[in-house]
């Protein structure tokens, strides 16, 4: 597979799309300049929420495209949530923050933060690095959709293989033979071949 092309800030710029945006900043002040910014670029703010909010359920509920956080620090609160939601509803998630520490940024990626930046905020700098964000984190989805193809296929194949085997035993076929048998029941009963295939296996295995 060719190596996809890193995403830069002046390459997504032109790919700007309006946005359904939450803010989770603990400084109503902080995040007024935040939402200014992003509202001048037709973005819509959904939501402005603490740190103490229950950010899995809000997400939940208001269905935003992309996250962003402006906290000094992220909480093990706030990482469990992204975890949570990296895994139930994945969606971009943009943090601004004033802590470096590594082990901190580690569990931020890890809990599924597509981009992690340290120091102040500069409104000028938001959208592009918003725009990073999304487009490292859509790259990232379409490769984990490979892998979730590729692991089903080789599972498919291998339930495929298991059931030829059986035939093969039962009815003292070749592979060929086999094959070709369990495509004809699979058209018969207008079955996928893998499905066939598993319920051939189930009957197999009640006569264990």
């Amino acid at each position: 597979m060719p190596a996809m092309p890193r995403p830069t800030e002046q390459a997504v710029t032109e790919q700007q799309r309006p946005l359904r945006v939450m803010l989770v900043d603990d400084y109503p002040e902080r995040a007024e300049v935040l939402e200014r910014a992003l509202t001048a670029s037709s973005h819509q703010i959904v939501a402005r929420l603490g740190s103490g909010a229950n950010l899995r359920a809000e997400v939940t509920r208001l269905a935003p495209d992309v996250v962003i956080i402006d906290l000094d620090s992220a909480d093990r609160d706030i990482l469990e949530d992204m975890h949570a939601i990296n895994r139930e509803q994945p969606r971009p998630v943009v943090m601004f923050t004033r802590d470096d520490d590594p082990a901190l940024i580690k569990s931020a990626v890890h809990a599924g933060v597509s981009a992690y930046v340290v120091g102040g905020l500069d409104p000028r700098r938001v959208l592009p690095i918003l725009n990073v964000a999304i487009a490292r984190f859509e790259q990232f989805q379409a490769l984990q959709r490979e892998l979730d193809d590729a692991r089903t296929a080789l599972a498919e194949r291998k339930c495929i293989e298991r059931a030829k085997g059986i035939l093969m035993k039962q009815r003292r076929m070749d592979e060929e033979a086999a094959y070709a048998a369990m495509r004809k029941m699979a058209m018969d009963r207008n079955l996928k071949l893998v499905d066939l295939a598993r319920s051939l296996i189930a009957a197999a295995d009640l006569l264990v």
